[in-house]
């Protein structure tokens, strides 16, 4: 993928009402479709598909869950192309039941970044609450902040 592409802020925009599994479009700064996101639905284990466009002609990542059932989640997420593994993402357990918290892993499983919920306040109102305060999640390596995160609220589309 070209750098030039990916210039300037993304939007992902994740449709609320889809058939079966969901749907995340991912456009560039001036609106063009960079990457389409489908999660197949109905799987005892998570299957996540990432394409190069909605037609799904150049499939570019796969991410699987390692286990049917698990608390701490851990995806695996591979190379297409070649099928080699990339690296991965686990959830944080407990602690990402109050608020979410995901560790980015390298190809050999250490940890070498962060995703986490904004605030401990906010996410508890969110679960207990009400769904409407929109989220946002920091990405972290070695400490320094990569990218945000922002939801935006629209009660049918999903956009951050």
């Amino acid at each position: 993928m070209d750098p030039q592409t990916l210039a300037g802020p993304l939007t992902f925009r994740r449709k609320a009402f889809t058939a079966v599994g969901k749907q995340v479009f991912v456009t560039n700064s001036a609106g063009a479709l960079i990457l389409y996101v489908k999660q197949k639905g109905f799987r005892l284990k998570e299957d996540i598909r990432v394409y190069a466009d909605e037609q799904k002609t150049e499939e570019r990542l796969l991410i699987q869950a390692r286990k049917v059932l698990d608390f701490n989640v851990a995806f695996d997420v591979v190379d297409s192309a070649s099928g080699e593994k990339v690296g991965g993402v686990r959830r944080k357990g407990w602690s990402s039941a109050i608020r979410d918290e995901w560790h980015f892993l390298d190809r050999d499983d250490n940890q070498v970044g962060i995703i986490h919920e904004d605030s401990m306040a906010l996410a508890l109102v969110r679960r207990f609450a009400t769904s409407l305060i929109p989220q946002t999640h920091e990405f972290k390596v070695n400490g320094q902040t990569l990218a945000v995160l922002k939801q935006h609220f629209n009660p049918f589309v999903l956009k951050a």
